[in-house]
């Protein structure tokens, strides 16, 4: 039988996504019991606040069970290979959700394992997020209607990062309109780009370097840090690259009355985004937090107990 994984936003099918979010919709009201008598495991490279609660708020909401452990305890690359922590897991464990350093860890691991691997963060995707963004979206847009958010637009002003990627993705897949606004040498890699309009027919992409043209027209204005994990050694040559990138009341002046604030948090106040824009009225930042609880229900439901 065919495991299903959560490994990236590419790799997985339109219908299956709508599938997650119509679970996300339906299960905040009325949580089923489907994981009864089921165990997640979640393993952390990189530390975690809103993953971690999530992960494992949903899957006790769900009827199950869950637990952490820390890279400290695991040893991913150093006590053991991916792939032999992922045998001894899968043989204990009912699904196995990983927020890991490179994204290549977690396919060594979803090679090998007999239940469903789920991608709480990588270098290349943060699928899990997206899909708390795309929620976010439909709550303020169409409300309880997830095909509903076809044709929306979202800007993203900041690094051509995971998240930045997984966002153009999931924004293609459903059919909405996704720009990326950031400064030299920061944006999206262009042969990346090049795969996933090949991969996504029909994909409305725009890049550019200005902050107002990339708001002008959005639905929603998103932001993240300009300094990730692992790119400390950056982070004076990054805060200098980024210093015109603020989401603020400036920025958002130029947006439609109706566009809404957005950022995957932790945030550095004052840096990417203005406490007023984080803290004001066209906020959903908070929201959003919270939603990935919702939007974690929803795929651990689609993957463990899918509709037919």
């Amino acid at each position: 039988m065919t495991v299903a994984h959560f490994l990236s936003v590419l790799s997985t099918p339109a219908d299956r996504l709508f599938a997650m979010l119509n679970r996300a919709v339906s299960l905040r009201v009325r949580p089923e019991q489907v994981m009864a008598g089921k165990t997640l495991c979640c393993i952390f490279e990189k530390p975690s606040l809103r993953t971690r609660v999530s992960f494992e708020q949903a899957s006790r909401k769900l009827g199950g069970s869950a637990f952490s452990l820390s890279q400290a305890e695991v040893g991913i690359g150093t006590r053991e290979t991916p792939e032999d922590i992922a045998r001894v897991l899968a043989g204990m464990c009912d699904v196995i959700m990983a927020r890991v350093f490179s994204h290549a860890t977690l396919e060594r691991m979803a090679a090998v394992s007999t239940v469903p691997i789920i991608n709480g963060l990588s270098d290349l995707a943060h699928p899990a997020q997206a899909l708390a963004d795309i929620l976010t979206m439909i709550d303020e847009f169409s409300p309880g209607n997830p095909r509903g958010i076809a044709g929306r637009s979202l800007a993203f002003v900041g690094d051509g990062n995971n998240v930045a990627r997984s966002l153009a993705t999931i924004c293609g897949k459903l059919g909405m309109n996704f720009s990326i606004c950031s400064p030299p040498g920061y944006a999206l890699d262009a042969a990346w780009v090049h795969r996933i309009k090949l991969a996504i027919p029909g994909l409305n992409l725009h890049t550019c370097t200005d902050p107002a043209e990339a708001v002008a027209r959005a639905d929603a204005v998103y932001c993240d840090t300009f300094v990730s994990m692992g790119q400390e050694a950056e982070k004076a040559q990054r805060l200098s690259a980024f210093e015109k990138y603020q989401v603020n009341s400036q920025l958002m002046a130029g947006a439609p009355a109706h566009a809404i604030v957005l950022h995957c948090l932790p945030a550095s106040r004052g840096v990417e985004i203005s406490a007023e824009a984080i803290d004001g009225p066209r906020s959903r930042v908070f929201k959003q937090a919270h939603n990935r609880l919702d939007a974690q229900m929803g795929l651990l439901a689609e993957l463990l107990a899918p509709r037919v």
